[in-house]
């Protein structure tokens, strides 16, 4: 008998390498839970929900796009990392990710702990706007004017500890100038006050400045990003302008809870990068102002360093405060 028994023992040890590669090889069997922290009609859930005919295509199941907004992102950003990590739920995040360690005095989870980088979606600038009354043309007219008069320019943003906000923080440190910053309850109304003049400066994301600056209600001094936006070709970057350092540009990211297997993490990261290089959807995008990455999971980590520290800095320094 117990030769018997060592013989089932042997026989079920050797079987357990071929059961493996046939449990992989199965992945995925059911649709993908993708939790957009953010509500309907942001950049965040615009970005999602024009990529994801081709990321259910590659993936070969559905997605499931769900908006859980709330705290800035952390409510639907907590909602992932309990999660279960069995590559059935991930997190698309803007860069407030990023942003939000250094603002908030404590998070329910861990950003650097709870989470794994899948892929480095997009990214995309931000534009310094001006009222058109407001007499400058141009970053450096502006900076020259701002020098002149301290403390007597003001920007809107959407709000303390808003990218919008963070952005002017960084133009006053980059330039050394004195503006006064007026937040808002979101970029909306923010942008609303701009247009009427009772501000004259403000930051915003392309897809909701463009419609303002064709129409000649705001004119765009600069953009964040390396090069110029595609949807916006004929406004300068701040390094064209002479200011290199107002490195503000919006990032978007996948992320999965913490233990989630490799081999699904490169299977979601494959079908996430096909999704937004499709020909057709970089298009799209482009004219939204995003720019297409779809970067491996090591570049995703590597932005998410280097953006964190970044903008504890600014905070720092900044003496930010929320609301």
């Amino acid at each position: 008998m117990k030769m018997l028994h060592r013989r089932h023992v042997l026989a079920a040890a050797a079987a357990l390498p071929l059961v493996r590669p046939a449990v992989a090889q199965s992945y995925p069997e059911r649709p993908l839970r993708v939790v957009v922290p953010f509500g309907p009609g942001g950049g965040t859930d615009n970005l999602v929900r024009v990529i994801e005919p081709h990321v259910r295509e590659a993936f070969g199941q559905a997605l499931v796009i769900e908006n859980r907004a709330g705290a800035g992102g952390t409510i639907g950003t907590d909602l992932v990392a309990r999660a279960p990590a069995d590559g059935y739920t991930v997190l698309v995040v803007d860069s407030s990710f990023a942003i939000n360690p250094s603002l908030f005095p404590s998070l329910p989870f861990d950003p650097a702990k709870d989470f794994v980088p899948v892929s480095l979606l997009a990214t995309g600038p931000v534009i310094l706007l001006a009222h058109p009354s407001l007499p400058v043309n141009s970053v450096q007219e502006l900076v020259a004017m701002a020098k002149a008069q301290p403390g007597r320019l003001s920007y809107a943003s959407g709000g303390n500890g808003a990218s919008t906000h963070l952005a002017g923080e960084l133009l006053k440190m980059v330039a050394g100038i004195d503006l006064v910053h007026v937040p808002y309850r979101g970029t909306g109304p923010a942008t609303t006050d701009v247009v009427a003049g009772h501000v004259p400066l403000m930051f915003n994301g392309i897809s909701a400045a463009r419609p303002h600056v064709d129409a000649g209600r705001l004119k765009p001094l600069a953009v964040t990003g390396e090069r110029r936006a595609g949807a916006l070709p004929n406004v300068p970057t701040f390094a064209e302008s002479g200011l290199a350092g107002v490195a503000a540009s919006t990032y978007w990211g996948v992320l999965a809870p913490a233990g989630t297997p490799q081999a699904a993490v490169t299977r979601i990261a494959e079908a996430f990068r096909a999704g937004v290089t499709h020909a057709a959807v970089q298009e799209r995008l482009r004219s939204l102002g995003f720019e297409s990455i779809g970067g491996p999971p090591s570049a995703y980590a590597e932005n998410l360093r280097t953006e964190t520290a970044k903008w504890a800095e600014v905070v720092r320094r900044a003496n930010v405060k929320l609301d």
